[in-house]
């Protein structure tokens, strides 16, 4: 006791216990340090896409191919023209202005004619519908004593006003002096967004965009309904049949006990003369004849239960994909099926088979035009990452859509090819100029929606 007390008066007992504790203390810290090791809880897919890291065991993804960028307008202002092009194809009822392709506009606006009709019709629409709106510009044009109508003849006046109201000043004497051809391709699409910007905000287009939303709430309630007594119906057809098919099932197996009771009296009297391997025969013959009618009554059941349903289907089919043509032919507007990796974003439209790919800065775009090349950037996208995801499942969802639109638009662009072929040879068989081109058909645009009323006027002011 002596030597313990004063061992820990000098202070050497404490500092050997002080130094247990120390290593017991280190040791369990990498205990649990490799503990913590063991139990990483792994990471919940979807994440950024950025923070997606490749692990061994990640499916093999395919390789994209870069979009084609080969278009006639600057890269920049291709944003423009699809813009330009699909408000107008959207609202060209409203406009008056009947369809036309994003080839013929694009091939129009770098076009170096002044009075080409695609350009002067798409012009005329826009204008026509900011007077007829009353609002910024039908008083701007009112303080210059313009009349309230664009024609043919005046309408670069009315542009002229319109680039002046908007303070697009470059090239205005340019366009005054009746050279429009003359202006920058960019600036062109630049004054084109400038109107389809204004045209969105007028009263009319408003309108028709709430009738259009309407519509669409209308349909899709509709499609929700017949959904709601398709599944109903559905039930009901295999409530029955089952019924049905549990009553035959216990009438033969009512007729099934019946007639053997019958076989085994008829059979109880012979059994003194007959073998004992015959009542075995006859047992089999009986459980045979049972399984047979037993299996029969099932395969009745079940194409009475199928039939109905499978034409039931036919009808309910028929019908949802009509609702759904009605909902995508009242869509309020287009919007981008979803973004990739880099934020880059993906656009198809429906009256346009490509798929358009834009960058996040928005001055750069693409587009992809083969089956292929869409499978290609389908099996590259990581699902890992929320927005590949995204983009994947509406992928998936239009595939049908844009693939069918990739492969029309393909076999339209060989045929074209093959005709210009056809017509370049004769051409230059006769020296002629190829004017029977598709590639040249925008400057044959006839504008058949345009009203009635309106020709007929003309052609009085004329003779007149």
């Amino acid at each position: 006791m002596i030597l313990i007390h004063h061992g820990l008066q000098n202070g050497e007992g404490l500092s050997k216990a002080r130094k247990r504790l120390a290593n017991g203390t280190a040791e369990d810290a990498s205990k649990r340090s490799k503990k913590d090791e063991e139990q990483v809880v792994p990471v919940k897919y979807p994440i950024d896409d950025l923070l997606v890291k490749p692990v061994a065991d990640d499916p093999l993804l395919s390789k994209r191919c870069p979009p084609s960028t080969d278009f006639k307008v600057p890269i920049s202002s291709v944003g423009d023209l699809l813009m330009v092009w699909d408000f107008c194809m959207s609202f060209g009822r409203l406009l008056c202005l009947s369809p036309f392709s994003l080839s013929d506009l694009e091939n129009a606006i770098c076009h170096k004619e002044t009075n080409l009709v695609l350009l002067v019709e798409i012009h005329t629409a826009l204008l026509n519908l900011l007077i007829n709106d009353e609002g910024e510009y039908y008083e701007f044009i009112q303080n210059k004593n313009r009349k309230s109508k664009v024609s043919l003849v005046t309408w670069k006046e009315y542009l002229c006003d319109f680039m002046e109201m908007t303070s697009i000043s470059s090239n205005i004497s340019t366009v005054r002096r009746g050279h429009y051809g003359l202006v920058p391709t960019s600036l062109k699409l630049e004054i084109l967004r400038e109107l389809v910007d204004e045209a969105i905000a007028t009263i009319a287009v408003k309108e028709k965009l709430d009738e259009r939303i309407d519509q669409q709430q209308a349909l899709a309630a509709e499609k929700r309904e017949i959904a709601r007594k398709s599944k109903e119906e559905q039930k009901l057809i295999m409530e029955v049949a089952t019924e049905k098919e549990m009553n035959q099932t216990n009438a033969v197996q009512d007729g099934n006990e019946n007639v053997n009771s019958q076989l085994v009296a008829k059979e109880g009297k012979e059994r003194k003369n007959a073998p004992t391997s015959k009542m075995g025969d006859a047992k089999l013959h009986l459980d045979g004849n049972e399984n047979v009618n037993s299996q029969l009554v099932a395969k009745e059941a079940k194409e009475r239960k199928n039939a109905p349903a499978s034409k039931m289907g036919d009808v309910k089919l028929h019908l949802g994909r009509h609702l759904e043509k009605e909902l995508l032919d009242q869509s309020v507007r287009t919007s981008p099926l979803g973004k990739d990796r880099y934020y880059n974003r993906y656009w198809f439209f429906r009256r346009e088979g490509r798929l358009f790919v834009e960058s996040a800065d928005s001055k750069e775009w693409g587009y992809y035009s083969t089956k292929e090349e869409l499978d290609a950037l389908i099996g590259s996208l990581n699902i890992k990452g929320i927005r590949e995801r995204a983009l994947k499942q509406q992928l998936d969802k239009f595939y049908n859509k844009i693939s069918n639109a990739v492969e029309k638009r393909l076999k339209e662009v060989t045929h074209q090819l093959l005709v210009e072929e056809a017509v370049l040879r004769r051409s230059s068989r006769v020296h002629a100029h190829p004017k029977d081109s598709p590639s040249t058909s925008f400057l044959e645009y006839v504008n058949t929606w345009k009203p009635i009323q309106k020709r007929n006027r003309s052609k009085e002011d004329r003779a007149t």
